[in-house]
């Protein structure tokens, strides 16, 4: 998962950071203000955007619309001391409104994961197939497969998004600190990778391609 904060110190995003890693496997980009944070919109693809509120609420009613309009599914979260503003920022779109506890990242860190629970797991479950986050290994009856690094990332970026379809820029927006050095070729590589361990071991296949848009996740027991 790749996350956007916005507003918040380079000090406070690293301790945040580190309090989010103890649930999802995510990226933390951190932009200055709104206006940094539109040029890392533009650019990449975010399923989480933090908002530390800082007075300017036309500023925020803009971004959040430009946010929702390019994907309405990623999620914005505004940290804020002012409570009387909840029914405002809520009447904006914004997902959840965090009061009085900028001073916390873990309580902020705990609130996230409330927001993106579906994302959180150490172990998928499908009938018989078990992806075991925590060891990397992929597991179907008695067979066992074990896969390493950003291949397996890119499963357990797909088996937790079950029946989306997501472009390979997508995914390389999700999963490498710096997509723009990484090439298409990268996840073609990966995903030939992660279908030749599993067919040659379960004689099935769980990434799919659908054409012209992407890759998706598709078991059946």
């Amino acid at each position: 998962m790749r996350i956007l904060t916005v507003n918040f110190s380079e000090e406070y995003t690293e301790k945040l950071t580190k309090e989010l890693d103890e649930y999802f496997i995510c990226i933390v980009d951190n932009a200055i203000d709104i206006y940094d944070a539109t040029n890392f919109t533009d650019f990449r693809h975010y399923e989480l955007v933090i908002i530390a509120d800082e007075g300017v609420k036309l500023s925020i009613e803009r971004y959040t619309n430009e946010v929702k309009k390019k994907n309405n599914d990623t999620k914005v979260i505004v940290v804020t001391d002012d409570c009387t503003q909840q029914f405002y920022f809520y009447a904006l779109g914004i997902d959840d409104v965090i009061c009085q506890h900028c001073e916390h990242p873990d309580l902020i860190a705990a609130r996230v994961l409330a927001n993106m629970r579906h994302l959180f797991s150490t172990k998928i479950i499908i009938g018989q197939l078990i992806i075991d986050i925590v060891n990397k290994q992929v597991s179907c009856g008695e067979d066992i497969v074990s896969i390493s690094g950003k291949t397996f990332d890119i499963l357990v970026y797909l088996a937790l998004r079950k029946q989306k379809v997501f472009s390979k820029d997508e995914i390389i927006n999700a999963l490498w600190e710096e997509p723009e050095y990484v090439s298409d070729n990268t996840i073609e590589v990966a995903i030939n990778q992660i279908r030749k361990k599993i067919k040659s071991t379960f004689g099935f296949q769980l990434i799919h391609t659908v054409r012209r848009r992407g890759y998706k996740f598709a078991y059946n027991e």
